[in-house]
């Protein structure tokens, strides 16, 4: 949970603020929906996993104590579903202000162990679902004759490349590049767009396939940071706050890591798995192989809780 105390901007800073985080139901995600919404801002969260939108928007009200979150199912891999997700926001008390595009899918592995499929899962969310959420954001507010502000979280590898996690650094690098891109095509337009690699701010999802210490910090590089510890939720959510305020109106096409150097120190790869056996690279394939059952497991019971309702 966020500490409001350690926010650094003014508690009503984002209070003229609508805006999107996508997978915000959890992780990283929701850090960055509760820090908005202590800041005054409306915020939409979406994922798969309905249920779990539902519990963190309650949570989250009930900590600020104010109905500012709400949580709205959608699969960003489906143009369909993005345009009516986007329809319905922008019915529910105007335009947005303000994407995150933090919803990611990762897992290690070796590279020759990747079949189409788990290769399909990852870009087909992170560089492609980040592209459509994008595209249509921006073409309502280029429409409208609107500014806003796009954030895209990522990683350092989009620098350094991710040995074990392959796809997804190529899924990022992509999304980095559309950033780049759209910064000055949209630049005219008052259209900003910036990255931030965080770097160890432990999570679950981190945990359940990125096979991460009780420290959030990778098996195979315990050296963690220059310094030496995680960062606090607060750490991150300022930098995400003060990019979709006024006082971020100036600062475009910029990547910002958030890792209190890690990624200099090469402790954001997991270069260490170079030692691995066959015998460890089958245990890992089977955690991730029952977090992945997990996450289907929910989803399907909260698709069958809403078509009950």
């Amino acid at each position: 949970m966020i500490n409001p105390a350690k926010l650094v901007l003014a508690p009503n800073a984002l209070a003229e603020g609508r805006i999107l985080i996508t997978g915000g139901g959890s992780g990283l995600g929701r850090i960055m929906a509760e820090a908005c919404a202590h800041l005054g801002a409306r915020v939409y969260i979406c994922g798969r996993r309905g249920g779990l939108l539902d519990e963190a928007a309650v949570e989250i009200n009930q900590a600020i104590g104010a109905d500012r979150v709400r949580g709205l199912p959608c699969d960003i891999r489906s143009h369909e579903a993005i345009a009516a997700l986007i329809e319905t926001i922008w019915a529910d008390g105007g335009p947005l202000t303000g994407l995150v595009n933090n919803a990611a899918a990762n897992f290690v592995s070796r590279a020759q162990d990747v079949s189409p499929r788990g290769f399909d899962a990852i870009a087909d969310t992170v560089y492609r679902g980040t592209w459509l959420m994008t595209q249509e954001v921006g073409r309502r507010w280029i429409a409208g004759n609107l500014p806003g502000s796009i954030i895209s979280i990522l990683t350092s590898w989009v620098w350094s490349g991710g040995p074990f996690a392959t796809p997804a650094a190529m899924a990022k690098a992509g999304v980095a590049a559309m950033t780049q891109s759209l910064a000055v095509e949209w630049g005219p337009k008052e259209i900003r767009l910036n990255n931030i690699c965080p770097g160890a701010f432990p999570t679950e999802g981190m945990s359940a396939r990125l096979l991460t210490d009780d420290q959030g910090l990778s098996n195979a590089n315990k050296a963690s940071n220059a310094f030496g510890r995680n960062g606090a939720p607060e750490e991150l959510a300022n930098v995400v706050a003060f990019l979709l305020s006024a006082g971020g109106g100036f600062v475009s096409g910029q990547t910002i890591a958030v890792d209190a150097a890690g990624w200099q120190m090469g402790t954001d790869r997991f270069t260490g798995l170079m030692d691995w056996t066959d015998d460890d690279w089958n245990a890992a394939r089977a955690k991730i192989r029952g977090a992945d059952v997990a996450d289907k497991a929910a989803r399907t019971v909260n698709a069958g809780a809403r078509a009950r309702d």
